[in-house]
């Protein structure tokens, strides 16, 4: 079977490998920062995006004079509006990235089997399954930064520093404040929180119930 595959299906499946590799390192490096969009979305963006090059350059030989790569060209477009329904974002938390970044790559894998290209298809199928169920049993693979909405009361104003300077020092990143002063003098805020990946949200609330000018705390 293994003599039967050319040489240079091989080479191209080798470039969706690297291409894998690639979208793995970047998320990373995006999930360090708290990005919304990381590991796994990265990953299989780059895989779908290297397929689909791939099916547009190589994938039409056997149709002379003819330029699929347009209809080719179609298609991703259309599946990314397709994708954009998916996503749903919801006070500052982004959900459905991952699927939706999924059926843009699994569209390139219809393509590829479109064009007859049937090692590659079968094969990047294969390799985006295994991605898809490696990144979510590994687990400095599958943890991910998520977002969270977080209301309070302080005592008084020149207390919300002090607030801040405690989710400066958890690493915790701050994308929305709104702060509400009331005729007593004491103080509601609001804000909108992106934790680090595996960060216990818990321990945070606890450590913020003990503090006495927090005088209740909820997420």
């Amino acid at each position: 079977m293994l003599e039967v595959i050319a040489s240079w299906q091989w080479e191209l499946f080798l470039r969706i490998v690297l291409a894998c590799i690639a979208g793995l390192a970047i998320g990373l490096e995006r999930r360090n920062r708290n990005k919304l969009a990381g590991v796994r979305t990265h990953a299989i963006v780059a895989f779908g995006a290297a397929l689909m090059m791939v099916v547009s350059k190589y994938g039409f030989a056997d149709v002379p004079n003819y330029d699929a790569s347009r209809v080719a060209a179609q298609i991703v477009s259309g599946i990314g509006f397709l994708g954009t329904g998916i996503i749903i974002i919801r006070n500052s938390s982004v959900s459905g990235l991952t699927t939706a970044a999924g059926l843009w790559a699994t569209a390139g894998v219809g393509m590829c089997i479109g064009a007859g290209q049937y090692f590659l298809s079968v094969s990047s199928a294969l390799l985006l399954i295994c991605m898809q169920i490696a990144m979510h049993k590994i687990g400095f693979l599958a943890n991910e930064p998520y977002a969270c909405k977080m209301k309070m009361s302080l005592s008084s104003l020149d207390k919300v520093e002090l607030v801040k300077q405690l989710i400066k020092e958890e690493k915790i990143c701050i994308a929305m404040l709104k702060l509400n002063k009331l005729s007593d003098g004491s103080v509601k805020l609001e804000m909108d929180l992106l934790f680090p990946a595996k960060y216990d949200k818990i321990a945070f609330l606890e450590k913020l119930g003990s503090k006495e000018y927090i005088v209740s705390v909820s997420a």
